[in-house]
């Protein structure tokens, strides 16, 4: 028997339509010969700290081990995992079909995390059955078929399972020491909050922190650009002034800064007669726009639609998973194989049934032309998000799936369109010997750019091409008089704030905050700091701890998160180490690095770090939190509600008893909304009185309120909500 061990169920099913169902188990789908199985994510975690610290540690009220600096650092000697409490059946069932087995084939998801996920649970069952590997990026018909037939050892891909294994222990001596440490040290000066490091959290929420500082530090700087509007022959145009390399009233940065100099020129050259001195036309052509990686996608989504950086990761997921509509989306890679450009076609005529809006677009696409777009030197892990051959509908999306998956199948379409060709026209002209130059565009050939209905956001002009006007027919020593010629005072403008979108691009790009010159090279030629994976869950993150705050489409730092950076040494803060980690990751990934080595560092700087920290104390602002109004002497802490949107807040004393908890209204704890029984609508099973609820706000789609029984648990009727009255014909 063959059994396939699938990340998850749509996995699970995907292969399942492809080698046929022939019968179906407790936990697996028979295809004949064939077993598959699935597991629920990851099925096995790490065991809490308490499990590596000595019997005789005092416990608090619930039950647990109390924090005390003089157990730390907790470095697991033999590593312990245990089942996830949802997932003990679903992995007993997949214990059972091991036995029967004769080959295993991980069908985890193609990255580090899919790989070990799987190798985890046939290395908690001791599995010695050969394994083979199943490395698939899309779900759609003929990307199974072909992965099915195209198995390949999975002991090559051990690398990659080492990595995501040696990420994860990193991660958990970090986040468990360090928390704790500075969790202990600012107790020791009065702070109450429990406070959370982390080896990429931590670094990422220093950049807003500095990003926040230096706006608010930002004193403008006032300049003036001179703007002439000058005549000739064959019509008029708009030029801007071109200071000489001595000129007078200029500042460091090459901004006239002086407004008598300033006056003066445009006195001076006003009503006078010019000169073309310059005139050239270049022919230039605008590259195709390559595909997707998700930081990219996620970027423009969020400028566009005002979308969160977990709400894109969970939309591609679905389009991907559950539509079969798109490729894997947790890729950094924007480029695409070379070997698939054969499936346009295909994939153009699957298009077609699934976006008939697109039909003249589609038609027009020549699947012939290959843009640079298709390069196999450029692949990583994965390739680019891209449109699959799955003929679904796109009839079942929610607005914001269809919004993302509109951005995906453009972007694929215009790959097979020509280049955009236009023409480039730059004049300067001398007027009472000043320049002014400016530049226009000619579109020769729309090419690719026809695929959009308006000129994409990403697609802007360059400031090479400047305001881009129409310019008349010219030519070298013709004349131009200075008509008028206008002074435009201005200001220059702080850095912009983050937003999830540029957050996550950030973190992908994290070179270009620093400044030492061989670190700069080194992290340039790296993957950033996190995954395409993890990005979006480290800013989730980081807002329910309350370190950082939305307002509008823009993240903020708040007092504790401004607080924790500034108490930190800059080892920890700092995105050098972090990411160099992720270059050893990448290198263990690949067969050539050292876990042990990875392991052995890891475990050198926690020591290090956890004495420091352990030795005196430190006051953080913010810190001392929301005094809890039940119990008096714990704090209240901000947490994302799990499987929605949203935050709540609970005391910090929750693990000694305090059940204190109350909604979240703009990053502050406010009291919940009492739910009250109705003596107007009973239940139709057990006659009390109902309790009009609202339901979970899912991404794209409000919460939707409905009914229940105020005798829950005894009874567990409900009914849906029909103008603020119970459905009781649904039941």
């Amino acid at each position: 028997m063959r059994l396939f061990i699938a990340e998850k169920p749509s996995v699970a099913k995907a292969i399942v339509e492809e080698l046929g169902q022939t019968g179906r188990g407790d936990g697996y789908t028979e295809c004949g010969s064939d077993v598959v199985t699935w597991c629920f994510g990851h099925m096995l975690e790490n065991v809490e700290p308490d499990a590596y610290l000595p019997d005789d540690v005092p416990l608090n009220g619930s039950g647990r081990k109390v924090w005390r600096a003089e157990d730390l650092p907790i470095i697991p000697q033999t590593w312990l995992t245990e089942p996830k409490g949802d997932a003990k059946q679903q992995l007993a069932a997949i214990g059972r079909l091991l036995k029967k087995a004769s080959q295993v084939v991980n069908a985890g998801d193609p990255d580090r995390e899919g790989q070990l996920l799987v190798d985890a649970v046939l290395e908690h069952f001791n599995n010695d059955k050969p394994v083979k590997r199943y490395w698939v990026s899309a779900q759609d018909s003929v990307s199974v078929k072909r992965g099915l037939a195209a198995l390949k050892d999975n002991e090559s891909y051990a690398g990659w399972g080492a990595a995501a294994l040696a990420r994860g222990r990193a991660d958990w001596l970090i986040g468990m020491n360090m928390s704790r440490a500075y969790t202990l040290r600012s107790r020791r000066g009065g702070g109450q909050a429990v406070l959370s490091i982390g080896r990429v959290q931590t670094p990422t929420l220093a950049l807003v922190v500095a990003r926040d500082r230096e706006i608010e530090a930002f004193k403008p700087v006032d300049y003036f650009n001179i703007v002439g509007a000058f005549q000739h022959a064959n019509g008029a145009f708009r030029a801007k002034w071109l200071p000489k390399d001595d000129q007078a009233g200029m500042d460091s940065e090459g901004r006239l800064i002086d407004k008598a100099v300033a006056t003066n020129l445009v006195a001076s050259i006003t009503g006078q007669a010019g000169q073309i001195i310059e005139h050239t036309e270049t022919p230039k052509k605008d590259s195709h726009p390559r595909a997707f990686a998700l930081s990219d996608i996620t970027l423009l989504a969020s400028k566009k639609f005002g979308y969160s950086a977990e709400q894109v990761l969970k939309v591609c997921q679905s389009l991907y998973e559950t539509h079969k509509l798109t490729s894997y989306p947790r890729t950094d890679c924007d480029y695409l194989p070379e070997s698939q450009h054969a499936d346009a076609p295909q994939v153009l005529a699957a298009l077609k049934k699934v976006n008939p809006e697109l039909t003249r677009i589609i038609d027009a696409a020549d699947p012939s032309i290959k843009s640079k777009t298709w390069n196999d030197a450029k692949i990583t892990a994965h390739h680019g998000i891209i449109p699959t051959m799955h003929e679904g509908s796109a009839s079942g999306l929610s607005a914001p799936e269809k919004n993302i998956y509109a951005l995906i199948v453009r972007a694929y379409l215009a790959q097979f369109f020509p280049l955009h060709e236009y023409m480039s026209t730059k004049i300067i002209v001398q007027v009472a010997g000043e320049a002014f130059g400016v530049t226009g565009k000619t579109v020769t050939r729309n090419g690719w750019k026809a695929v959009y209905n308006e000129q994409p956001e990403e697609e802007g002009a360059s400031e090479e091409e400047g305001d881009q006007q129409a310019l008349p027919a010219v030519k070298k020593g013709d004349e131009a008089s200075c008509q008028t010629a206008s002074l435009e005072p201005t200001k220059t403008t702080p850095p912009s704030r983050f937003t999830e979108g540029t957050l996550l691009k950030a973190m992908e790009n994290i070179h270009k905050f620093v400044t030492d010159p061989e670190h700069k090279k080194i992290l340039k030629e790296g993957d950033g700091i996190g995954t395409s994976a993890t990005r979006a869950s480290i800013i989730t993150e980081l807002k329910g701890k309350n370190f950082l705050e939305v307002k509008g489409k823009t993240l903020i730092s708040t007092q504790l998160g401004r607080g924790l950076i500034d108490a930190l040494p800059e080892v920890v803060r700092s995105p050098v180490l972090t990411a160099l980690y992720e270059r050893m990751l990448k290198k263990i990934e690949q067969g050539e690095g050292s876990f042990d080595d990875f392991m052995a560092k890891q475990e050198q700087f926690i020591r290090e770090q956890v004495a420091k920290a352990n030795d005196g104390s430190v006051k953080i602002a913010g810190a001392g939190g929301v005094p809890c109004p039940k119990c008096k002497t714990g704090s209240l802490r901000r947490f994302p509600r799990k499987n929605s949107e949203g935050f709540f807040w609970s005391c910090s004393r929750y693990q000694e008893g305090c059940d204190a908890s109350f909604d979240d209204k703009g990053g502050k704890p406010v009291p919940k909304v009492p739910v009250t029984i109705s003596q107007l609508y009973k239940c139709k099973e057990c006659g009390k009185g109902l309790m009009r609820r609202l339901g979970t706000k899912r991404p794209g789609k409000p919460a939707a309120p409905w009914w229940s029984c105020s005798g829950y648990p005894d009874c567990k009727q409900s009914y849906p909500d029909v103008k603020g009255q119970p459905d009781y014909s649904k039941r």
